[in-house]
């Protein structure tokens, strides 16, 4: 281990320490300005079983990215973005 990683690992460790011991500040501020009761009242509203269920089974179906996966490809030559459905790269022009 080197000195400059040690020396993050003790400012690290300090740093988690300061916040740490100020965390009851930050949550009284939150409690303060009502974040934290318009929380509760939103997850005992909308934030059912149910919903969060479907939530999840929705992101677990549904891929990421598939409609900019239809508009946009990589030339698998130059790696140039192409924006249209065409057979060849408008950079290089390779077949896609």
């Amino acid at each position: 281990m080197t000195l400059v990683a040690r020396k993050r690992c003790v400012v690290g460790g300090i740093l988690f320490v300061v916040c740490l011991a100020n965390v009851d500040v930050f949550v009284g501020w939150l409690i303060e300005i009502g974040l934290i009761s318009w929380a509760q009242y939103m997850l005992e509203q909308y934030l059912t079983g149910t919903a969060v269920t479907v939530i999840v089974a929705m992101l677990v179906v549904v891929p990421s990215g598939t409609a900019i996966a239809v508009y946009v490809q990589r030339c698998p030559v130059c790696e140039a973005l192409l924006f249209r459905r065409g057979k060849y790269c408008s950079e290089c022009g390779s077949r896609v």
